[in-house]
């Protein structure tokens, strides 16, 4: 009989969706913020650098190079050590390099300065996940990851408005500076203050809500893969297939993430102000698709075929785009926002079916190793991007080739995955 949730589970009290999920998402959305502010910078920096747009793709994606280091010893670290403290020291550093983005005056500076953000962000994400799979037991996990990943969406809809407003107001050099105080006056204090590695060692949840959550994981894993040793893990053959599904997701989101402002701006004409604006559409959409899609993979368990869909969704949205063009400029808009809602839509079902392929004693650095080579895709995508707009003179060889990419991620996933296997109920601590 495939598990359904027993009744006595809405006995339970909700403390770890009220007061975990919101913090970790406001870290993230500052951390995402000041990565992605870059796309509204691209215009200013070109001209006072003197760069053109296959450049600036090249500097947009040596983030991702630097992104590589941490991951890997940040999951390891958060398991073994503590991901409160991890994620704590990297929010004031990467605020750090943030700000000296506002500071540069060579283009390598800015290259070395975006490659040091990189390497300060790039342990977050893995150690995130290590903390949140202390929390949530398997059956909520892709509803728990869905609704962090929210931060993606939301940090997009707050950084378009916001960034397109500072970077028209004081230009690029006061939108880096302005975006990275934040983690200084609001995700450190809040990180500090509020956050608790485990269970047992938050004060404010009740007697009720730790039990289930600790019988729970207790259970869990007893239904985990074989032991293996974190080298086993990072050669595990599941783990390097969910490897190439991130690396190509990467590719089609970080892609159009970036040129969203400049594709929006060409069909437009408006300025960045209006096109901050206009730009918050998709990420509405994203915000729908993530919330859906991560409760429906938990009810189904069918994780895989949840990103093969998602990816459809997306590489549709594209394809249409392509085909309306700046000759229904509604239609366009309405386009991208269905593809970045498919291309945001698969995280949930994506990290929960991550976190179930190895035990969960070597899932932080497995999981790193995932985010980190994966996230390579995000040096091509707006890389290769600027290129095929630099060669093509239009954004419909871009539109395809991150349609194509999705694609093959979702297809790849479904190679990779295992059908679930049908499991008994288990009982709940009431």
């Amino acid at each position: 009989m495939q598990h359904t949730a027993s009744p006595v589970i809405a006995t339970i009290p909700n403390q770890r969706w009220i007061r975990l999920i919101p913090i970790a998402m406001i870290i993230y959305i500052i951390s995402f913020m000041d990565r992605t502010n870059f796309g509204y910078a691209l215009a200013g920096l070109g001209t006072d650098l003197g760069l053109d747009k296959a450049t600036l793709g090249l500097i947009t994606g040596i983030f991702f190079v630097g992104y590589v280091f941490l991951q890997i010893p940040g999951g390891i670290l958060a398991s073994r050590w503590s991901a409160k403290r991890f994620i704590g020291i990297m929010i004031l550093v990467w605020g750090l390099f943030a700000c000296l983005e506002g500071l540069v005056h060579t283009v390598g500076q800015l290259i070395a300065v975006r490659f040091l953000l990189g390497v300060a962000e790039g342990g977050v994400w893995p150690a995130m996940l290590v903390l949140l799979t202390r929390w949530f037991p398997v059956d909520e996990r892709a509803r728990a990851y869905g609704f962090w990943m929210i931060n993606l969406a939301v940090s997009s809809i707050i950084t378009q408005p916001l960034s397109g407003a500072i970077v028209q107001s004081t230009g690029w050099r006061g939108l880096f500076i302005i975006e990275g105080l934040l983690p200084f006056v609001i995700a450190a204090p809040l990180w500090w203050r509020f956050v608790a590695d485990r269970p047992s060692e938050a004060a404010w949840l009740s007697p009720v809500e730790r039990d289930y959550i600790e019988s729970s994981l207790a259970e869990d894993a007893r239904r985990e893969p074989p032991p293996m040793t974190i080298a086993q893990a990072l050669a595990n053959r599941r783990v390097w297939g969910l490897v190439l599904v991130y690396f190509l997701i990467q590719v089609g989101f970080y892609g159009l993430n970036t040129w969203i402002p400049t594709l929006f701006k060409s069909l437009t004409g408006l300025g960045f102000g209006a096109v901050g604006v206009i730009a918050m559409v998709p990420y509405l959409v994203a915000i729908v698709g993530l919330s859906v899609n991560g409760i429906w993979a938990d009810r189904t368990k069918r994780y895989a075929w949840h990103v093969f869909g998602a990816m459809v969704v997306a590489a549709l949205g594209l394809m249409i785009s392509v085909s309306a063009g700046p000759s229904a400029i509604a239609l366009s808009i309405a386009a991208v926002s269905l593809a970045m809602g498919g291309a945001l839509a698969y995280d949930g079902p994506f990290w929960a079916a991550t976190s179930r392929a190895i035990p969960s004693a070597v899932a932080g650095g497995a999981m790193g190793l995932v985010n980190a080579l994966g996230n390579l895709g995000g040096f091509l995508g707006p890389y290769l991007g600027g290129y095929l707009q630099q060669t093509s003179g239009s954004f419909n060889s871009t539109a395809i080739a991150y349609a194509i990419s999705l694609i093959l991620a979702g297809i790849v996933m479904l190679l990779v995955v295992p059908r679930p296997q049908r499991i008994a109920a288990r009982p709940v601590a009431a």
